[in-house]
């Protein structure tokens, strides 16, 4: 059960939320690689809402559902390029940002793929979808049952 609607409450925050999302739309990043973030993401968060919407979101993209359901293992399979798999490193490191933050390793492993400037984008994506999940958590927005 719902226990606040955040955009009714506080619809100044929760636009400036949606001008984050604005501004990820306009980035770089390919949309299919943020859908892939955002996922993976809302997985270690545990945010049922969001990986719902995401993997949704992926599948309309043309994401495979092979992929989708490997994310959580991107280490151990060959189905990620080396350039998504810098990318879900930097979204595991800064979700879980308490162990070590964004390790030199990750970084210049990601530079190899992308520009600062789109290093900076990946890190913008990772902190929203963050926000996103712990906004959906507490909240308890429940899954919508629709396919």
């Amino acid at each position: 059960m719902l226990r606040f609607n955040i955009q009714q409450l506080q619809p100044k925050a929760f636009s400036a939320m949606l001008a984050l999302e604005d501004y990820l739309s306009t980035t770089s990043i390919p949309p299919a690689l943020k859908s892939l973030m955002k996922i993976r993401a809302s997985q270690i968060n545990k945010c049922a809402f969001c990986i719902d919407m995401h993997v949704k979101e992926a599948v309309r993209e043309g994401e495979t559902h092979q992929r989708i359901y490997l994310l959580n293992a991107w280490r151990e399979t060959s189905v990620f390029s080396d350039g998504e798999k810098a990318a879900l490193a930097i979204t595991e490191e800064l979700t879980l940002i308490h162990q070590s933050g964004l390790s030199n390793n990750t970084y210049q492993s990601a530079l190899q793929f992308f520009s600062q400037a789109e290093i900076a984008q990946i890190v913008m994506c990772v902190v929203t979808i963050n926000a996103w999940n712990r906004i959906v958590i507490s909240s308890k927005m429940p899954v919508q049952d629709e396919y």
